[in-house]
């Protein structure tokens, strides 16, 4: 069995669909599903009730104004603070934050200033027991202009703020459109790697065999390693969301709920 637990994205399951809220989360919970991410603040308790964990919220947003510019510095650690506030209160594990657009700003300069502005609260997090989580997206397809587009990027920031409560979001969506090599620049980042989103590439949807991504793979590479944190499902199923998770989990054939 795996160390680590599978959980889904609220936002991708259900884009552009009609959901009874409460009966849907009870239906993933049942097919699998141990944990949900970015789920609305009022369906919250309804989760708890089906038996998911709330993994994730995200921190601030629009997510192309983040911390690689020092003037969003003040506002944004409001932001995130009060984000890790309610993640403590209602028992969220993890925070997510951004690089922010690159606008022409150098590597160094973006790096330098992310690090100068998540530094106090990868302090705060961590004395409220909640993880900071610095997403890797791809700038080639979804996030033009995102500064944090590379493993190397973030991991810079991770290893410089030097916190336990600091990791990367790595998402093998996103990463397989910059830069491919997941087996390799997982095991090479892993201390690093704080939660996994998956997603079928390119198109972010099923991972079926319509996708290049070898999950058996990515999977077994994670019980090799002895991952014990979160493999997030990140997608935008083509047909039923439950079958999609239940295809999605066995991959990873990780403990049923």
């Amino acid at each position: 069995m795996s160390g680590f637990r599978q959980s889904f994205a609220w936002w991708a399951f259900t884009a552009g669909r009609e959901v009874d809220g409460p009966a849907f989360l009870a239906q993933m919970a049942a097919a699998g599903a141990q944990g949900v991410e970015m789920a609305p603040e009022d369906l919250w308790p309804a989760a708890r009730d089906a038996g998911l964990a709330l993994v994730t919220l995200t921190g601030h947003q629009p997510l192309e104004i983040g911390f690689n510019d020092r003037a969003n510095h003040l506002k944004l650690q409001d932001k995130v603070r009060a984000s890790i506030a309610l993640a403590q209160t209602h028992g969220v594990e993890k925070v997510i934050v951004f690089s922010g657009d690159r606008k022409g700003r150098a590597d160094a300069e973006g790096i330098a200033n992310t690090v100068e502005g998540l530094a106090p609260l990868a302090q705060q997090a961590e004395a409220a027991g909640v993880m900071l989580l610095l997403e890797l997206l791809n700038s080639k397809v979804d996030h033009p202009d995102q500064q944090c587009d590379h493993t190397a990027w973030g991991a810079q920031v991770v290893e410089q703020v030097n916190s336990p409560a600091l990791r990367l979001l790595y998402d093998a969506y996103h990463m397989q459109l910059m830069e491919g090599d997941l087996l390799r620049t997982i095991r090479a980042n892993l201390p690093l790697i704080g939660h996994i989103h998956t997603g079928g590439a390119p198109g972010r949807r099923d991972l079926d065999d319509r996708q290049e991504i070898h999950w058996p793979a990515v999977a077994g590479l994670l019980r090799h390693l002895g991952y014990e944190g979160w493999v997030g499902h990140e997608f935008i199923p083509r047909d039923d969301p439950v079958g999609a998770l239940r295809q999605a989990m066995d991959h990873f054939g990780g403990p049923r709920a």
